[in-house]
């Protein structure tokens, strides 16, 4: 009694975890007899006890009088009236008993056999957990593939099955399996199996349950089984670049106050390494999470201490980098905080204790075998073992160390004692050596010192693994690659690999999978059909990741050489009744590999013995047969892999002569082009054409699970192919097709494969083109093709075989059709049609408009041209010179040129001064002096590589004398004013005292005038009457002296001073003087460019353009105004209203510009520029002509444009 009371105050002082002292027994009881199960369990506070059955929570009010629960005085019962006899045995480990509080729980089970009168056992009979019932045969139907998930996200794997027969009682057991280790119920995976189908739920992915899933269905026949990957990528990242989540988080080694969590480390493809961890706890029932560590620890260990004796606790991990935080790992199973002799006494079904006399043991012993189990750079982790005899009070333990050499103990724990026989020490300095011994206490005393340890020296026992091998990709699927590595040099302790992909130049990495795993072999899944791929590795342990291994071969992602599929679809297309020509359609997948030919196999019906034939097409007459016999085909395909797969067995086709005036069967149904509501059938041509020839064919379909036909063609089609419309989406259809002849409808076809319609996933169509050489194409790109794709290029679905009008080029993925001499006869419907591909198909109608289109554009290419920013014109100078002067859109530095003046070329000289600014595109001719000898066609003639344009200005006639007037009179005023002149002439006025007044303004030989602004700017000039180098030149701007530079060129000679302001901004307004000293005196003009200048076009226009249809027309010209003026533009007098077709733009407020995309006749007409401000403005006229392709250019006279004044608003 008193040991009892004893223990009792021992284990009030802490929380006790269920106990069961007694606990459930199996029994053998009579069908239709009751029975009553007991236990007694204890715990404090007072455990709650439940009941299950079959994993299901027994309650009495679920069936009424079947199930009696009592519980007194910590004695539980369960009584269950009239147990039912079922099938011999009940059930295997029929109930449960989980009694649950606060974070403890305990468990017992029981096995119960019901009998009936012939069977009588005198003792409990366990029953195995994995029985196999009677035979069952289990044919697994939709399957799980390739699945690919993101943390977070909920997710379902399922397979569903044929079970035959189906008993409800007895049924096979359904097992899932992540990397060959048994998955069992819980928070995060809900199983189900039951109507035929076995399901395996995530509630909340994370990457630990990423890997290999296999599904086994167990039954006494065998095991069905079925497997395949999960991929599980990390969620979004809380901070821009921070790594992923850490995973598999387990705990080691708890004890009383200590624990050791591990976890693995995330793959960092595109962000920073990680450089730590944080490791949080959380006590069960709680949501207070509690970092344990202030700096990120650098491995994937912590040892956690601090614990409390008998609580339980949950671990997560975050992963740190220089830009952030991670998401914390998916939380660790419970753990808790016991020792483990009293954690297995908890959990074992019998308890022994072993009592010692209190006057045996008071002040415990020294512990023994003290030792590092385990060290690292930042700490080292002592275990020992308990003294012996340890006593009967609880124990607790402190920790000394001891610098080699010190001389001096220091105790590592004096604030807290330790009740584990396990601890970490921290704060160890790098590459110095400790000593260690360990006390034990109670509360009687302190223990002596053990012995001490050995030297230890804190630093990682493991290191980081080097760099793996060689990487090899080879192909495996459609869209996956194996890939296999060397192991590296220096891999200790790994927790596996991490494998990244990349495309090809492309730069941009991507992990594959997202938890290590352990073997130096991989399938990288996702990947796209017939991308070339780059592949690295790393390798991973407790320390970090390995380098990256180098690069491996870039690889194409194709399907790897097999066997062929196998052909289907045998039929019969004739018969003469010794022989018989069957035709059959193609293996689905030729196995990477062309087909070489096939075997058929024959046989008489109900013989056994085949006879084996090999051919070489796809429809073949087999001879030697005998009539009225019934026979039967299988056919088999091969490649350079081997024979693939045989068909299955035809019907039996009787041997007899076909005499019936109505056409045999057609065959080779193909179905392609399959889009939304629309596909295209393809067939070929009965064998067998009856007593006249075909005239025709019906196509007829129908939904696969409706029984009547419809018939898409009202009238017979004489093509071999039928485009059916109309179709339903998401509906599945079969076809078939009848051909006709004067006696009637034939045969018709055998049906086709079911055809789902919505088009396949990345399906592309045939574009047009034209190439750098001017050479129109048709191309089509297809990612499946594999090496054994043919590209099958048709007109009217009619194989081209045309080496004189069309040349197809197949490089890889990517196929073209050129057109060699392309002419009307072109027009037409092309397809292409890609083998050994899902049915990878396409087409493209050649319409005129669409030829016409892809014609000009090949003219153009073929026959390029200088796009021209302004065309040839001309413009007058003070002194009577003529400048003739164009711009092109852009010049290369190669680029050559020429004037023609009436079809001869002119040379630069005094007399013709011709220049070119390539870098923008100007050039330019200025005529000192135009006489009437002048008169003609000015063109210039510009070649830049394969590129050339010409521009002409026609000056004849009217147009010739009006520039000729100008320019005269401009030479003569130039001349005029070289003196003193008249500035305005004689005039007179009366004055208020009746006085008559003769007025003249005289202006003296120094005058400053702006002139048209120039290609670089604004000129100001300064005529001189005389001019000697004594004299002193000087130019300012707001009374600040100018000096000559890139933005302000000053120059002259002895008639004329001038400055150029290249590329005038707001800056550089204001009043300009001219100051010029002739050793007494000195002369200024003045000029104020302040502003207030109505809007005016200054310079860029033609007067007339010429264009052809369908280029593009742009008008540009300068204008100018201050302050800015408005700029709008007129056809025939009327406002332009803009679109797509006509655009205007005005640039940096003094470059107008029109531009009329792909000109026609309509364009025709003249337009108009209106600049204006509110101090004037004028308008500016150009005429434009529009010729077609092959006509003559067209016969306009020009006459310069001058501008219509605008009177201020």
């Amino acid at each position: 009694k008193k040991m009892a009371l004893e223990r009792y105050a021992v284990e009030e002082s802490i929380s006790r975890a269920p106990e069961i002292l007694v606990r459930l027994r199996s029994h053998t009881v009579w069908e239709k007899m009751s029975v009553s199960l007991c236990f007694t369990v204890q715990g404090f506070p007072t455990p709650v006890v439940q009941w299950y059955k079959n994993e299901a929570l027994i309650t009495p009010a679920s069936e009424p009088g079947k199930y009696r629960i009592e519980s007194k005085y910590g004695v539980h019962v369960l009584e269950i009236n009239s147990c039912m006899h079922c099938s011999v045995l009940y059930v295997s480990n029929p109930f449960h008993m989980l009694k649950l509080f606060g974070r403890h729980y305990a468990c017992t089970k029981y096995n119960l056999l019901v009998s009936n009168c012939l069977m009588i056992s005198p003792c409990s009979v366990p029953f195995p957990l994995d029985v196999c019932f009677t035979h069952i045969d289990v044919r697994l139907l939709e399957k799980f593939g390739v699945t690919f998930g993101m943390e977070g996200e909920t997710l379902t794997l399922k397979c569903s099955m044929l079970i035959t027969p189906e008993l409800t009682r007895l049924r096979p057991r359904a097992e899932w399996y992540r990397d060959d280790v048994l998955i069992k119920e819980s928070k995060w995976t809900n199983l189900f199996f039951g109507e035929g189908q076995a399901a395996l739920s995530f509630t909340h992915l994370n990457k630990d349950d990423e890997g290999l899933y296999t599904l086994r269905v167990v039954t006494k026949g065998g095991v069905n089984e079925h497997r395949a990957f999960l991929f599980v990528r990390d969620a979004d990242a809380l901070v821009m670049g921070a790594p992923g989540a850490p995973m598999d988080v387990k705990c080691h080694d708890a004890n009383r106050d200590y624990v050791i969590v591990t976890w693995k480390p995330p793959n960092t493809v595109e962000e920073s390494p990680v450089f730590g961890y944080f490791v949080d706890r959380c006590e069960v029932g709680t949501e207070n999470w509690v970092q344990c560590n202030d700096a990120p620890v650098k491995i994937c260990k912590y040892p956690v201490t601090g614990l409390l004796e008998g609580r339980s606790y949950m671990f997560r991990v975050r992963a740190v980098n220089k830009a952030g935080i991670s998401r914390h790992s998916r939380v660790s199973d419970p753990v808790a905080a016991l020792d483990p002799v009293d954690l297995d006494r908890l959990q074992s079904e019998f308890c022994f204790w072993f009592i010692t006399s209190p006057g045996d043991v008071h002040i415990p012993g020294p512990p023994t075998n003290v030792h590092a189990s385990e060290t690292s750079k930042t700490y080292v982790v002592l275990s020992w073992d308990p003294p012996v005899p340890r006593g009967k009070e609880p124990l607790m333990y402190f920790i000394e160390k001891s610098m080699v050499g010190s001389g001096s103990w220091q105790r590592v724990n004096a604030q807290v004692a330790v009740k584990s026989p396990r601890y970490a020490v921290f704060d160890l300095i790098e590459g110095k050596s400790y000593v260690f011994r360990v006390l034990s206490a109670n509360k009687h005393g302190i223990s002596d010192p053990s012995e001490i340890t050995p030297p230890i020296q804190a630093q990682d026992t493991t290191a980081l693994p080097s760099a793996p091998g060689r990487v090899v990709g080879t192909r495996n699927t459609r869209t996956s690659v194996v890939v296999q590595w060397d192991k590296p040099k220096h891999g200790e302790d790994l927790f596996g690999y991490y494998i990244d992909y990349s495309v090809v130049g492309s730069n941009h990495w991507e992990s594959s999978n997202h938890k290590p795993i352990k073997y130096n072999r991989f399938v990288v899944h996702g990947l796209d059909t017939g991308e070339k791929y780059i592949f690295r590795v790393k390798a991973v342990n407790a320390i970090g990741t390995s380098e990256n291994s180098q690069e491996s071969e870039p690889i194409t992602v194709q399907a790897a050489l097999t066997c062929p599929s196998y052909p289907y679809g045998i039929t019969l297309l004739n018969c003469d009744g010794h022989s018989m020509t069957l035709g059959w359609k193609l293996p689905r997948f030729s196995g990477g590999s062309p087909v070489l030919g096939y075997y058929i196999d024959k046989r008489e019906a109900h013989h056994r013995n085949w006879h084996e034939l090999f051919v070489f097409a796809s429809s073949e007459k087999v001879e030697d047969l005998t009539e009225n016999s019934f026979y039967e085909f299988k056919i088999a395909a091969t490649n350079i892999v081997g024979i693939g797969q045989p068909s299955d067995p035809s019907e039996h086709f009787k041997c007899e002569t076909w005499t019936m005036p109505e056409p045999g069967p057609c065959y080779d149904l193909t179905v392609c082009e399959v889009r939304n509501t629309s596909l295209v059938l393809l067939w070929k041509a009965p064998v067998y054409t009856g007593s006249s020839s075909i005239t025709g064919y019906f196509v007829d379909y129908k939904e696969v699970d409706v029984e009547e036909w419809s018939t898409a063609n009202e009238k017979t089609t004489s093509h071999h192919y039928l485009k059916v419309s109309d179709l339903h989406e998401g509906k599945t259809y079969v076809f078939k097709v009848r051909a006709v002849n004067e006696a009637g409808i034939g045969k018709s076809s055998e049906v086709s494969e079911p055809v789902l319609m919505e088009p396949r996933p990345g399906t592309k169509e045939i574009f047009s083109g034209v190439d750098e050489e001017g050479n129109i194409y048709l191309a089509f790109d297809c990612k499946e093709a594999t090496d054994a794709s043919e590209f099958t290029w048709c007109k009217s679905y009619e194989e081209i075989d045309d080496t004189d009008k069309f040349n197809i080029e197949t490089s890889g993925d990517h196929s073209k059709l050129y057109f060699k001499n392309p002419d009307k006869s072109d027009l037409g419907t092309y397809s292409i049609a890609v083998t050994d591909t899902d049915g990878a198909s396409s087409s493209f109608v050649m319409d005129e408009e669409e030829f016409e289109r892809l014609l000009a554009l090949s003219h153009e290419i073929k026959n390029p041209t200088i796009p021209l920013k302004t065309e040839l014109a001309y413009e007058l100078f003070d002194k009577g010179e003529v400048r003739f002067w164009l711009q092109a859109e852009h010049l290369s530095p190669d680029a050559t040129f020429r004037f023609v003046i009436n079809d001869q070329e002119v040379e630069n000289n005094d007399r013709h001064k011709i220049s070119c600014d390539r870098s923008a595109g100007i050039i330019d001719m200025v005529m000192d002096r135009f006489t009437i000898e002048n008169e003609g066609t000015y063109t210039v003639q510009i070649q830049d590589g394969k590129a050339k344009n010409q521009s002409s200005l026609v000056l004849i006639g009217d147009a010739f004398k009006a520039v000729l007037a100008e320019a005269e009179f401009q030479r003569k005023e130039y001349l005029r004013k070289q003196g003193p002149h008249f500035h305005e002439y004689l005039s007179w006025e009366v004055t208020e005292d009746c006085e008559v007044l003769l007025i003249c303004k005289v202006r003296k030989h120094l005058e400053i005038q702006v002139i048209h602004c120039t290609p670089d700017g604004i000129r100001l000039q300064c005529s001189l009457k005389y001019y000697m180098e004594e004299m002193k030149v000087n130019w300012y701007q707001r009374e600040a002296k100018i000096s000559s530079s890139e933005k302000m060129r000053i120059g002259g000679s002895e008639e004329v001073a001038w400055m150029q302001i290249c590329e005038p901004t707001e800056k550089d307004k204001g009043k300009y003087t001219f100051e010029i000293f002739d050793g007494k005196e000195s002369h200024k003009r003045i000029l104020d460019l302040s502003g207030q200048d109505r809007g005016k076009v200054i310079g860029g226009l033609p007067d007339v353009v010429t264009i052809m249809e369908k280029k593009t027309l742009n008008l540009t010209c300068s204008v100018f105004g201050n302050p800015d003026p408005e700029v709008v533009w007129f056809k025939n007098d009327k406002q332009l209203e803009l679109n797509e077709h006509l655009v205007v733009s005005l640039e940096q407020g003094k470059f107008a510009s029109l531009t009329i995309k792909g000109v026609s006749s309509e364009d025709s007409g003249k337009y108009s520029i209106n600049v204006k401000n509110k101090y004037g403005g004028e308008t500016v006229d150009v005429t434009v002509s529009v010729y077609g392709h092959g006509e003559k250019l067209p016969e306009i006279k020009p006459s310069q444009a001058k501008p219509r004044p605008i009177p201020p608003s």
